[in-house]
């Protein structure tokens, strides 16, 4: 058998809340998980101290969100709160980080703007980062596994050592037609820890993050996107995505020459 030496435990309770003129929904979740690959850990240590660090990683995750969406004046407005911490080990360090996000929005109604459905939303996201290698303790908040693609289309950031302001406009001018687009001021929680990019293990021989000094740079930059999501048949959709990314000081420190980006991409999804 050529399996990762990974395990990845989840359990949740949710409860779902109905009222006259709101939905709400609270939940509680833990996860584990437990890395025993002898790999180089990515963090912000030496490359010796990493390299001489063959301990298993073993972090719990335990957290919970709050969800409410209401009727107001001719529309529907939304709240989300999101939080989580962790504890465990990280190798020969302790481990203890943290995350925590909150979000709303206003979907307007009425006959003037039915057309579209304008949906408007704003939202920060910040997680803890690693201020000293020395220490003993691991500061930085792990992601584990999730896909970064669900919160960041252009993935050059993930929850890691993250700080992410957004705005987001979404219209639907056709049934089978949805248009979003998004604006992200992102930093570093901590300029002395790693600038983390990565979804999580995906091979025995790498640790599947990666990480770039920040050298005591914080802001990555603004980040502007837009798609274009259509409904061509039940089991079938095409998306169209565009991206760009006016870097600041810490790719402009690392890439002096083309701090900015672009990223584009057609997609098909055909479901069975």
């Amino acid at each position: 058998w050529n399996e990762l030496d990974v395990d990845f435990y989840y359990g949740a309770y949710t409860k779902p809340i109905k009222a006259k003129n709101s939905e709400s929904d609270w939940r509680v979740f833990a996860m584990h998980y437990h890395d025993g690959r002898r790999v180089l850990k990515t963090d912000n240590r030496s490359l010796a101290a990493r390299t001489a660090d063959l301990a298993k990683i073993r972090v719990t995750t335990i957290g919970g969100h709050y969800i409410k969406t209401a009727q107001m004046g001719s529309g529907k407005a939304d709240l989300l709160l999101w939080g989580a911490g962790q504890f465990g080990d990280w190798g020969n360090l302790s481990h203890r980080a943290g995350a925590l996000a909150i979000e709303a929005g206003y979907q307007f109604g009425g006959k003037t703007v039915s057309k579209f459905k304008p949906w408007v939303r704003a939202g920060y996201f910040r997680s803890t980062g690693d201020g000293d290698p020395s220490d003993g303790t691991h500061h930085t908040f792990f992601q584990a596994l999730p896909t970064p693609r669900i919160y960041a289309r252009f993935p050059f950031y993930n929850l890691m050592n993250n700080e992410d302001t957004f705005v987001q406009l979404r219209l639907k001018p056709h049934a089978k037609i949805g248009v979003r687009s998004d604006f992200h001021y992102l930093r570093l929680s901590n300029p002395k820890d790693l600038w983390f990019v990565g979804g999580g293990v995906f091979q025995k021989q790498t640790f599947g993050f990666i990480g770039r000094p920040a050298n005591g740079n914080r802001t990555l930059g603004a980040m502007v996107d837009i798609s274009v999501d259509i409904t061509l048949s039940p089991t079938m959709g095409l998306t169209a995505y565009w991206a760009g990314v006016h870097g600041s000081n810490l790719p402009s420190s690392l890439y002096p020459t083309g701090p900015n980006a672009r990223l584009a991409y057609l997609e098909f999804t055909k479901r069975f």
